[in-house]
């Protein structure tokens, strides 16, 4: 028996007589898990630019193909960023898979890129392990009537340095082989593995998890079916369909062409051809990119010979393992499809903030305050304008209520409740406002943002309403005092005003005394000029007060309005730094998720 050992692994070069001629690595030596390119990076910023253990570093370019690589290595990077980023917002089941693609794609990538792995997998009777020996040129593979025959998977290298990718798939030295050689050390197929693999519709559940298992790591697999069995519903639900985007890096064959009369062979490809382009997948018919669907016979070599060359050129070209690999990443952006692409333009609109601030103003009271700023001003005109009478009477009323004046009543209950209640809701419907369209992950992480930002809200809010009622009425213009004491600011025509009330008043002291010096005698009697100073004091004094109050009408209003004003924007704005502000970090950490799910996927997603 002729032997070539590879890395202490055994080929023969005849069927498998079920001992190992020498020890053989054991199945669990499949290559150990990556270091530096695993994804798991366990940090949310992080970015793949730069760091070290890339997952295409340890892959030298190598024969055609490699021209691919950048491309690849830059859909890998963005997808291990993007499960770095995403981790603290979604499931660890969510993220599972596209991990379990960043690490079979650098486990993959830091073996041999010469070879290509070829897996030979079909239903029961197929004549799978039939095609897998004519290929060989040698029985390797036992064939025969028994069902199951392969009961584990049987690989055969045609170039040696398969042994880490024979150990990654977990095949033990004693189920390795060599082909037959050529003439002259002609070695064709060369860089090719090509692995038997057991029924995918065995009766034994072990057979069928060595099937998943291998399936899940080969470069490209040949599917085998028969004139009875390539219609079956658990081949094409099970394997084919969703295995629809490997299209590149599949071939189906109709084997047992030669028990088919006339042209029987051709109605059965052409239904093969139909049932696979309801799978989903893309035939390479034309020269465009797709599985190549061939018929032949392993049993009397026909058309064996067209799938040898099919292979040849598709090993050579070594971009099997990219092409698989750029297959299992656009899988799994798939399946992520749903948790990062938006249902509509993502943001709060400007509509919405203002409704925020409008509800914030509302429940701070700015309305009231500016009312409240609007009476004091009149209060200040009328006082300063007023006669000296009336303000003489006015401050004998304030004495008095000052002596009788109780401590000033808290707001009730129920108002306060009232307030925080609107308060909540402001929040809640702002938090929705800016979750709506997005993925349920997202949202959630946008209403969660507004929640914890609202904490403390209220009470920010009831400083800024107790700030209000302060005895300067809740506002001043711009370079005017401010604290307790301060005073509404007075337009430029209250001392002309005051002026003329001081001028009513003292006609009518001078009338007044004037007419006492007559009635004592020491003027000479002269009624007419007294009691028409005391008249026009008398009627001037409140017509004075009667205009600077009509005059007050529009400085007292334009007063309570800017005085509401900056209420309103003091609210919006402890509303905006502890809302709307995490608000917007979370939908910018969105989009920043969804540039990498687009470098990801290489499409625009909606609401971009």
């Amino acid at each position: 028996m002729t032997a070539v050992t590879d890395h202490d692994t055994e080929y023969s070069d005849q069927p498998h007589t079920g001992e190992p001629s020498q020890p053989s690595r054991p199945p669990e030596s499949a290559a150990p898990p990556a270091k530096n390119g695993a994804w798991d990076d366990g940090l949310i910023a992080r970015r793949a630019a730069g760091q070290s253990g890339d997952l295409l570093e340890a892959a030298p370019p190598a024969g055609p193909g490699t021209s691919d690589d950048g491309q690849l290595k830059e859909r890998l990077d963005a997808l291990r960023e993007l499960v770095g980023l995403s981790r603290t917002r979604l499931e660890g089941p969510t993220l599972a898979e596209a991990g379990r693609v960043l690490d079979e794609a650098a486990a993959r990538r830091r073996l041999s890129a010469r070879h290509t792995v070829v897996a030979v997998a079909g239903a029961t009777g197929s004549g799978k392990s039939t095609l897998f020996n004519a290929l060989a040129g040698v029985p390797l593979s036992e064939t025969g009537l028994r069902r199951p025959t392969t009961s584990a998977p049987i690989a055969c290298s045609w170039t040696d340095g398969a042994a880490g990718l024979l150990d990654r798939l977990g095949i033990p030295g004693r189920s390795r082989r060599r082909p037959l050689q050529g003439q002259h050390g002609d070695t064709p197929l060369d860089g090719l593995v090509l692995i038997d693999l057991p029924d995918h519709d065995s009766a034994a559940p072990a057979h069928r998890e060595q099937v998943d298992r291998v399936l899940a790591l080969v470069d490209a697999v040949i599917w085998v079916v028969d004139p009875e069995k390539y219609a079956d519903a658990m081949l094409h639900e099970r394997y084919l369909r969703p295995m629809a985007g490997h299209a590149e890096v599949m071939f189906v064959v109709l084997n047992q062409v030669d028990r088919l009369p006339g042209d029987a062979a051709e109605q059965v490809l052409d239904d093969l051809r139909r049932l696979l382009d309801e799978d989903g997948i893309a035939l390479g018919e034309h020269g465009e990119p797709g599985a190549t669907v061939l018929p032949l016979s392993a049993l009397t070599g026909d058309g064996v010979g067209e799938l040898r060359e099919a292979l040849d050129q598709f090993v050579g070209e070594r971009c099997a393992a990219a092409r698989r690999i750029g297959a299992d990443v656009d899988a799994a952006a798939q399946r992520l499809r749903p948790v990062y692409t938006a249902g509509r333009q993502i943001g709060l609109s400007e509509a919405a903030r203002e409704e925020f601030a409008d509800r914030l103003a509302e429940a701070v009271g700015a309305a009231a305050a500016g009312q409240a700023a609007e009476r004091a001003w009149a209060r200040g005109a009328n006082k300063a304008c007023g006669t000296p009478w009336l303000r003489l009477w006015r401050w004998y009323e304030a004495q008095r209520a000052a002596t009788a004046s109780t401590p000033a009543a808290l707001p009730p209950a129920d108002e306060e409740a009232t307030a925080r209640q609107r308060v909540e809701h402001a929040v809640r419907a702002v938090g929705d406002a800016a979750a709506t369209g997005l993925p349920t992950a997202w949202g959630q992480a946008v209403r969660e943002a507004a929640t914890r930002g609202a904490e403390g809200l209220p009470q920010a809010l009831d400083e800024l309403a107790v700030a209000a009622g302060t005895p300067d009425a809740g506002g001043r213009q711009p370079g005017t005092p401010s604290g307790p004491g301060a005073r509404p600011p007075r337009p430029g025509w209250w001392p002309v005003a005051v002026l003329a009330q001081v001028s009513m008043t003292v006609l009518q002291v001078l009338g007044g005394l004037w007419l006492l010096g007559q009635i004592i005698g020491i003027v000479s009697p002269n009624l007419g000029v007294p009691v028409l100073m005391m008249l026009t004091g008398i009627v001037g004094g409140p017509c004075v007060e009667w205009a600077c109050r009509f005059a007050a009408k529009g400085p007292a209003r334009r007063y309570g309005q800017d005085a509401e004003r900056r209420l309103r924007d003091a609210a919006a704005a402890c509303g905006r730094a502890r809302v709307l502000d995490p608000v917007a970090a979370e939908l910018l950490r969105y989009r920043e998720v969804r540039e990498q799910y687009v470098r990801v996927t290489g499409i625009s997603t909606t609401g971009r």
